[in-house]
């Protein structure tokens, strides 16, 4: 087997399923596209995205806390759409896309993300706090 053969990676194949929910759940968080193409190519860290800097950076619609920064990234960790960036020490405050999260942006590729309908926010809702495994 030649080195190129071997560093050639195969792209995750990923279910209907679970690109729909990660799909939804991307729309229905409260980030504009612009966070999600930047956390494809660099680490983007929390204090970037929270306050103002997040409405100034063009990541939020909004001015939010650090705590509804984080819980927002959180379930699109537990959806498979981003990661914690690690360094030597240990976890950082960064936050990065996954094979998934940049497979499902570049599907998108549009200048604003599209507006999720009601059913959205509501499957939306019920995988998020509820817990049902749509």
């Amino acid at each position: 087997m030649s080195a190129t053969e071997y560093h050639q990676p195969k792209p995750i194949d990923y279910s209907a399923p679970i690109i729909k929910r990660a799909e939804r759940s991307l729309i229905c968080s409260p980030f504009q596209l612009k966070l999600f193409t930047t956390m494809a190519e660099e680490r983007v860290p929390i204090s970037e995205i929270t306050d103002m800097q997040g409405v100034k950076n063009q990541y939020t619609y909004k001015p939010m806390s650090e705590l509804v920064v984080d819980n927002a990234l959180v379930w699109l960790i537990q959806v498979g759409l981003v990661r914690r960036e690690v360094d030597g020490q240990g976890i950082t405050d960064s936050f990065r896309l996954t094979p998934l999260g940049k497979q499902i942006v570049k599907n998108i590729a549009l200048e604003k993300l599209p507006q999720p309908t009601w059913g959205d926010r509501m499957a939306n809702f019920c995988t998020r706090w509820l817990r049902i495994p749509f």
